[in-house]
């Protein structure tokens, strides 16, 4: 057997600090350019500045993926408020 391209390239973005419409530009030919050959492009430490001007450039549903929620999580606090006697229920 020949040697086979990885399908998912990953890309840590963590040392960007300046994202711009240059990023967003690059980061979607990057993409299409992978798909055209059968990858899938994988972002990583997308700062939230980035993380912004892709889901504005109407980019976020392709490059991004939804965020993970913590397997255990704290249930949030139900706050229970007393009513006055005197309030009326409406």
């Amino acid at each position: 057997m020949g040697w086979m391209p990885s399908r998912l390239i990953v890309c840590d973005l963590g040392a960007v600090t300046a994202p711009d419409l240059g990023t967003v530009d690059g980061l979607a030919r990057l993409c299409l350019r992978l798909r055209r050959r059968g990858c899938r492009l994988r972002l990583c430490n997308v700062p939230p500045e980035l993380r912004e001007l892709l889901e504005l450039a109407g980019l976020g549903a392709l490059l991004l993926e939804p965020e993970r929620q913590a397997e255990e999580r704290e249930e949030p606090l139900r706050v229970q408020e007393e009513g006055d006697p005197g309030d009326s229920v409406a």
